[in-house]
């Protein structure tokens, strides 16, 4: 809510991949508010979330939205971010702000139209076999077809381009130490970028692996749910909790690090207190 407020009540933060930062921390708040709706589910009836129930095709709906959308942002920031350097010394091609809001546009509609599925009839509510273990009443091939080719470009699009923005940046500066130009500037911005794409890599591989490995042992597995309690929904919970952890972590490194937004926030705290001061006066 921090990073949404302070983007929105700046104006020259309002730039392509601003927007595409509000989108990320609201797509992460979408992600807490399900989790906590399936919680609040689990707590006051907990047979629902082992056994499934109607009640919650809507929760995990749109909890998956949520989820695809973050999933779709985290790519959309990583390929922003490479145009922004593969194409910084070009002028025939430049990300403009109708572009983020276009590709915004599309990861929700995206997103709404597989995580709705269910909704849509896509479910095992009615049907014995090929129901899923740790998230009925979603179906076994269901999970499969939403989780593989999502995590898998969730893990391999942002390697690919984070990895090509620090070849760039390793070329120009050796292009620039080869015609004795200073390079401390390049070589900062190697570092920085090489940190902040590591983190953002790892978080992303910490947070969604381990959902992975679920859905791959719930399409293999054949036992039933008595015999999986508690082992089994004790790492589903865990699951969630990494995911959960993730909405934390994107805006620690997209965002709230950075010390624009930082002085902007303070700016945004220190008019708050002039008013009020000038309202007291």
């Amino acid at each position: 809510c921090t990073v949404i407020f302070t983007r929105m009540a700046t104006k020259d933060l309002h730039k392509p991949i601003s927007i595409l930062f509000c989108n990320l921390a609201l797509s992460d708040l979408f992600t807490s508010f399900s989790g906590f709706w399936i919680s609040m589910l689990f707590i006051t009836n907990p047979d629902i979330t082992i056994f499934g129930s109607k009640d919650m095709l809507a929760p995990y709906a749109l909890y998956t939205v949520s989820i695809l959308s973050t999933i779709y942002n985290l790519v959309s920031i990583a390929i922003e971010r490479y145009l922004a350097v593969a194409e910084s010394m070009r002028t025939r091609f430049r990300v403009a702000r109708n572009h983020s809001i276009a590709v915004v546009l599309i990861n929700w509609v995206l997103a709404f139209f597989l995580g709705c599925l269910p909704l849509m009839g896509w479910n095992c509510l009615h049907m014995e076999k090929n129901l899923s273990v740790l998230y009925s009443p979603f179906c076994v091939d269901y999970l499969i077809f939403i989780a593989i080719p999502n995590v898998v470009v969730a893990f391999i699009v942002p390697l690919f381009t984070y990895l090509r923005i620090i070849i760039i940046l390793r070329k120009r500066k050796l292009r620039m130490k080869a015609c004795g130009q200073a390079t401390g500037t390049y070589k900062s911005a190697e570092i920085q970028v090489a940190r902040t794409s590591i983190f953002i890599w790892l978080l992303t591989l910490i947070s969604y692996a381990p959902f992975f490995a679920g859905v791959i042992f719930d399409a293999t597995n054949h036992q039933c749910h008595i015999d999986l309690y508690p082992g089994v929904y004790i790492f589903r919970n865990c699951t969630a909790m990494l995911i959960t952890m993730n909405c934390l972590g994107n805006p620690i490194i997209y965002t709230l690090k950075a010390k624009a937004l930082g002085a902007k926030l303070k700016a945004l705290k220190c008019l708050s207190t002039n008013r009020v001061r000038a309202c007291t006066v």
